[in-house]
């Protein structure tokens, strides 16, 4: 029987002032097994960012309980909430949160080296996963001298590096064209199963 390996209960979170209150989760209940591709939907505003922030403790909650693996979130510290996301968690941004300043290797190396991997292991896991997103001729381009689409899929190199549990992916198809949509969606699809990792996105 598959783990679940995300789930909520009762969750609300809360945006403003006392005065102007916005109610962005409302009592979410939510159960996630091992190996799912969940699809978030819903028009713009209506809380899919904060969601994703919530699950994977990028953002605090008011009330309810996130459980990963098992974990409850809040009895995490801020130290213990980072190691879990190094460790156990992957991101896709829609804005893909790559370091300009290094090349297409070491922005896919670097949270192998925070978790504390050799250089040269973090190298060599670095390529292995560029090859899988067919980039790894463009391991010593900057970010800038790529397209969207490449750009995207060193980001989801970089997500998949430390093979994570859970992959977190926020509209990662919204700056790319609908072939480079596509493409992203596949790759997505194809880790999915041959890695038996959760993504939600």
């Amino acid at each position: 029987m598959p783990e679940i390996v995300v789930s909520t209960e009762n969750l609300h979170k809360f945006y403003g002032t006392r005065d102007q209150k916005v109610h962005a989760l409302r009592g979410l209940s939510i159960s996630i097994e091992e190996g799912e591709m969940v699809g978030v939907m819903g028009p713009s505003g209506c809380g899919k960012t904060t969601l994703l922030n919530c699950l994977s403790g990028l953002d605090s909650i008011d009330d309810g309980n996130i459980l990963i693996q098992g974990q409850t979130l809040t009895d995490l510290n801020d130290d213990q909430l980072s190691e879990l996301r190094a460790k156990k968690m992957g991101f896709v941004f829609q804005t893909y949160n790559l370091l300009p300043v290094l090349s297409v290797v070491e922005n896919v190396e670097l949270p192998l080296l925070v978790s504390g991997f050799s250089g040269k292991e973090a190298r060599i896991t670095a390529l292995q996963k560029l090859s899988e997103v067919e980039l790894e001729e463009w391991q010593d381009h900057l970010p800038a001298e790529l397209s969207g689409g490449e750009r995207q899929r060193v980001t989801l190199a970089r997500a998949l590096v430390n093979e994570p549990a859970i992959v977190w992916a926020d509209e990662p198809t919204g700056n790319l064209d609908s072939q480079n949509a596509k493409l992203i969606m596949d790759l997505l699809t194809k880790m999915n199963k041959e890695n038996n990792q959760t993504f939600v996105i």
